[in-house]
């Protein structure tokens, strides 16, 4: 099975792509879809939505999954993230309705076992379970990979984490 994970951004979404079975994960790829700050909104949506149907065309995912949105301070920030968010929703159902979602607790949980990890032992974990010789750069691309992780790490009960 090939897992598409996504962190959401405007600036910078991140993704992961493994191909998970046996209970073995393998890494395909990784990255980042950036957009420059000095571009308006729909130009900038575009290029987000443009990148995550090219993502879903190279790598033809069984499942997708992306990191729910968490904001506690800047609403401002929080809906520009919503707007690239949704843009990348529309790209992958375009192709597949096997959308799901995880909270950032979730995502450290499945990761490292502990719900109050810090971003560096997300990392190292990723790294470790993938076999990778470094930690994924970006930020926001190890976190793609976190995402895919958490889904082939919930197969059995993914039915609870699709996007209604």
């Amino acid at each position: 099975m090939i897992i598409l994970g996504i962190d959401p951004g405007l600036a910078t979404l991140g993704y992961g792509v493994i191909e998970t079975g046996g209970g073995k994960s393998r890494l395909i790829q990784f990255g980042t879809v950036s957009t420059p700050a000095g571009q308006s909104m729909p130009v900038r949506l575009r290029a987000i939505y443009q990148g995550v149907s090219q993502l879903m065309e190279i790598y033809q995912p069984d499942d997708v999954a992306f990191e729910e949105l968490f904001f506690s301070k800047n609403i401002t920030t929080g809906m520009a993230v919503s707007a690239a968010r949704g843009v990348a929703l529309v790209a992958v159902a375009n192709r597949t309705e096997n959308l799901y979602e995880y909270t950032p607790m979730q995502i450290k949980q499945a990761v490292t076992g502990y719900g109050g990890a810090d971003k560096h032992q997300v990392q190292h974990m990723v790294k470790l379970l993938l076999h990778m010789d470094d930690i994924a750069r970006p930020d926001d691309a190890a976190d793609g990979l976190a995402v895919a992780l958490t889904h082939a790490n919930s197969l059995q009960a993914r039915h609870l984490f699709k996007i209604k």
